[in-house]
């Protein structure tokens, strides 16, 4: 028996990385994330266009990356190993190409593919010339064949992505706030793109339940429901609890039952909040921000307001069970209610301001030269070396955007279980310099995924952990498959 075991656990570890969490964040990043986020800026429109052009877009199509290869000082192309990048002290990195495409009165006027700059390639991943070799090859191109893969090599040194945990996204957590008039507070971060906007519901001393979300302070959640489409007070009941009346629901729908229409609850949050303009403007401003910003993961568009009135419903329902009791507080350090961002996640976050970035400089460029009278190629105004030196300064320093500093260190080499643990150590965003003990300790719930003993004494104590040796990371599912797999099981919309 012990003859199998051995065998059985030698397979193992020859067949799965100890890192493949990682490898496959960064699969996906570049198979989907690369194209979500050029979705996300599809179509660009010049503030500044010739005089004689009724409208004129830029639009991104497809993107997508080569293997890694370097242009030598005599201008040819040619593979790069992982060995030489080394040696060269250069950056192990693949071309990036997009389809752009100009559009004169819905016209398109030229439509070309060109590099947009270099990603960083990690080790072992889809995009590397090393996978799938065996270990002579590996060998002959100078590698550690037993070497697992999942960092990146910038100028010549190793740097690894150390995975972030944070609160989980798009889910409310309601926690006992005894500041608080209820006692309780809920916390939603909704996230979609670019955007994360922290949303609170609280009850005040006048039995109001209010939600707060970027400039929108303390308003009302009945009137935010009525702004939203859901104008009947029968139907925010039936929403909230088609089986249970509360009675602090109905002192909430009393105090704003003369609010009746859409446009009037719109109009009374506008003046609110401090818009001073016509009528008109107010109300269609008012229409933007909740688009916008109220629920961005639902959706932003005018269509979506349904759904993002239901959910609220949804939320405070929950709300004030939690204020009666019948359901407990959540618990911010359960495991359930984190995230771990891996490397492919840090990366999507890094292009996508960056992308922008290069937008921005587009943008600047095709104006500066049409004031001059000019109309030039989008072509020629592309600066490729913008976005690579954006990448590659935030993976040399380890300054991330959001102010996050040390995402990208220099992998620890000092023998072959402190590579792992580099590989697979998980920081909180929290300040070092506060107590937070909750947030050190130790938590039933770590048992299996974090190792117990392996973090720092000092202020990074219960701060900086390290993923268990065998633990592995699910990454996101497509909302259709969940939905399809809930229904095989039972499950019935409703109607």
């Amino acid at each position: 028996m012990r003859n199998y075991s051995h065998l059985l656990m030698k397979k193992h570890f020859e067949e799965n990385s100890l890192v493949s969490s990682d490898i496959e964040s960064f699969n996906n990043f570049v198979d989907l994330e690369l194209q979500r986020i050029i979705e996300e800026n599809k179509e660009v429109e010049p503030t500044i266009i010739p005089h004689n052009v009724d409208e004129f877009k830029i639009r991104f199509d497809k993107i997508w990356l080569e293997k890694p290869t370097i242009t030598e000082a005599d201008g040819s192309k040619k593979n790069i190993y992982p060995v030489e990048a080394r040696l060269r002290k250069i950056t192990y990195s693949a071309p990036c190409f997009i389809e752009v495409s100009a559009h004169i009165n819905g016209v398109q006027r030229e439509l070309f593919t060109t590099q947009v700059g270099n990603i960083p390639i990690m080790l072992k991943s889809k995009y590397c010339h090393l996978r799938g070799f065996n270990r002579d090859e590996l060998i002959e191109k100078g590698e550690d064949p037993d070497d697992p893969g999942g960092y990146f090599i910038i100028n010549g040194t190793e740097k690894v992505l150390i995975d972030v945990e944070d609160l989980a996204s798009n889910t409310m957590l309601i926690e006992r706030d005894d500041t608080a008039a209820g006692k309780h507070s809920g916390r939603l971060f909704s996230e979609k793109g670019s955007f994360k906007i922290p949303h609170t519901i609280e009850k005040l001393k006048d039995g109001m339940f209010y939600i707060s979300f970027t400039r929108v302070k303390q308003i009302p959640i009945i009137v935010i429901l009525k702004a939203l489409g859901l104008t009947k007070d029968e139907e925010i009941m039936k929403f909230v609890s088609a089986t249970e009346k509360y009675d602090d629901l109905i002192i909430n729908l009393f105090e704003y039952v003369d609010i009746k229409q859409e446009d009037e609850a719109l109009d009374w949050i506008a003046k609110r909040i401090g818009i001073t303009q016509a009528k008109e403007i107010r109300v269609e401003r008012m229409r933007e921000i909740l688009d916008k910003y109220l629920l961005p993961h639902l959706g932003i568009t005018a269509r979506d307001r349904s759904y993002k009135a239901y959910n609220i419903c949804k939320l405070l329902k929950k709300f004030i069970m939690s204020i009666k009791g019948d359901v407990p507080a959540d618990d911010k350090d359960h495991y359930m209610n984190k995230r771990l961002k891996l490397s492919g996640d840090l990366l999507a976050d890094l292009f996508r301001v960056n992308f922008k970035v290069l937008i921005g400089d587009l943008l600047y460029n095709f104006q500066r030269i049409v004031k001059r009278g000019k109309f030039p190629s989008i072509k020629v105004i592309i600066r490729e070396k913008l976005l690579t030196s954006r990448i590659y300064s935030s993976m040399a320093t380890g300054n991330w955007v959001g102010a996050r500093k040390g995402i990208s260190q220099r992998i620890q080499r000092l023998n072959f279980i402190d590579t792992m643990s580099h590989l697979q150590r998980v920081v909180s965003p929290l300040s070092t310099s506060q107590e937070n003990f909750e947030a050190r300790g130790l938590h039933p719930t770590h048992w299996g995924r974090l190792c117990p003993v392996e973090t720092p004494e000092g202020t990074n104590i219960g701060l900086r952990k390290n993923l268990s040796l065998l633990a592995k990371i699910s990454t996101d599912e497509p909302e259709e498959d969940v939905i399809k797999a809930l229904k095989s099981l039972g499950l019935k919309e409703a109607k």
